[in-house]
């Protein structure tokens, strides 16, 4: 398995530390619920439930290419905010070229978009269009192939994936965190 070092940290590296277990869920969802209804009217309270506690995935930035646009500040145009970690693909600069051109007609956002790139069984799943077969960058950072089905679907071959992280959650086990240090990064 590749080593998950995102930009935005280093959550799968610590996953087993920070993965809460289903009781956590609920009283977190609890405390949601609450909030929004003390809050309604003044403030939107959101809750997501993570991946790993559902059986589908959810469609990443709603579908690969689809609507989002992220501008990192070196001028990086990217479907989504990790996409520059999947190897294989070119990202375009806006410095470089139209943004236009960039949505319309760039290797890296025309990579996952639509459904012919999907194996099975997205390929053939009704819920294509509405997950668009879940998330490249968690798909690559858990199985190595960002083309793979996510494995947060229940029907991804890989999904066993997924079940062994709730598991270990669930037995609770004490994990200590892996701290980004030039120790840490040089063996990443």
């Amino acid at each position: 398995m590749p080593c998950p070092v995102l930009d935005g940290g280093w959550a799968l590296a610590n996953r087993d530390a920070l993965l809460p277990t289903r009781e956590q869920l609920e009283r977190a969802r609890a405390v949601a619920a609450e909030a929004r209804h003390r809050l309604r009217g003044r403030m939107e309270v959101l809750f997501v439930t993570p991946d790993y506690y559902t059986d589908l995935p959810k469609a990443c930035v709603d579908g690969w290419g689809r609507r989002f646009i992220v501008l990192s500040p070196d001028g990086l145009a990217l479907p989504c905010h990790a996409a520059h970690t999947l190897p294989g693909l070119r990202f375009d600069n806006v410095r470089d070229r139209s943004l236009g051109d960039i949505w319309h007609d760039s290797q890296g956002f025309n990579a996952f978009r639509g459904e012919a790139w999907m194996p099975e069984p997205c390929r053939s799943c009704e819920r294509r269009t509405v997950d668009f077969g879940g998330c490249r960058c968690q798909a690559f950072h858990l199985t190595g192939r960002a083309e793979a089905t996510d494995p947060a679907c229940r029907l991804s071959p890989d999904h066993d994936l997924i079940e062994k992280a709730r598991i270990a959650a669930a037995e609770g086990r004490p994990t200590p965190f892996v701290y980004r240090t030039a120790k840490a990064v040089a063996t990443r």
